[in-house]
């Protein structure tokens, strides 16, 4: 569940935040389960909705769009096919704040746009947009990771 934390936090510590609220709302409401079989997804989205819950309330600090700096991720100059799944974590994570959670939502919780919407206070078309910039970054960072490979090479 951490790890899921570090997905939507801005730092180690909001993760933490995040876990801890996430735990205490899962002991709070553990009457609610109805199978135990279902207790790992049930977990989860408590914890995806205490993330968002902490975006919506440092949304308006941010700025919305962020300025995304190129970081070189891979130490090893294999290539990104050699990249693992923590170089694209971190990758995901360097996204501005809103293109991130959009991300997130929808490419790793399954959500849809419309109940992307609905949780960040947005339109269907604002999720779209966003997704489609945080895709269009990744695919440019992925990018460039090949050419900094090829120059080594």
């Amino acid at each position: 569940m951490y790890g899921i934390c570090l997905r939507y936090a801005q730092s180690y510590d909001e993760a933490q935040d995040i876990l801890q609220e996430g735990f205490i709302k899962v002991f709070e409401n553990i009457k609610s389960l109805r199978e135990i079989k279902d207790i790992e997804g049930w977990i989860r989205r408590i914890i995806v909705n205490v993330a968002i819950d902490k975006y919506r309330s440092r949304v308006n600090e941010m700025d919305i769009v962020e300025e995304f700096k190129y970081v070189r991720f891979s130490n090893n100059n294999l290539g990104i096919e050699q990249l693992n799944i923590g170089d694209l974590l971190d990758m995901i994570h360097t996204l501005p704040s809103q293109y991130r959670i959009v991300f997130n939502l929808y490419a790793l919780e399954g959500f849809s746009h419309k109940e992307i919407a609905k949780q960040l206070n947005i339109t269907e078309s604002t999720s779209r947009s966003n997704l489609a910039r945080a895709r269009l970054i990744l695919q440019k960072a992925l990018s460039n990771e090949q050419k900094v490979v090829q120059k080594v090479v």
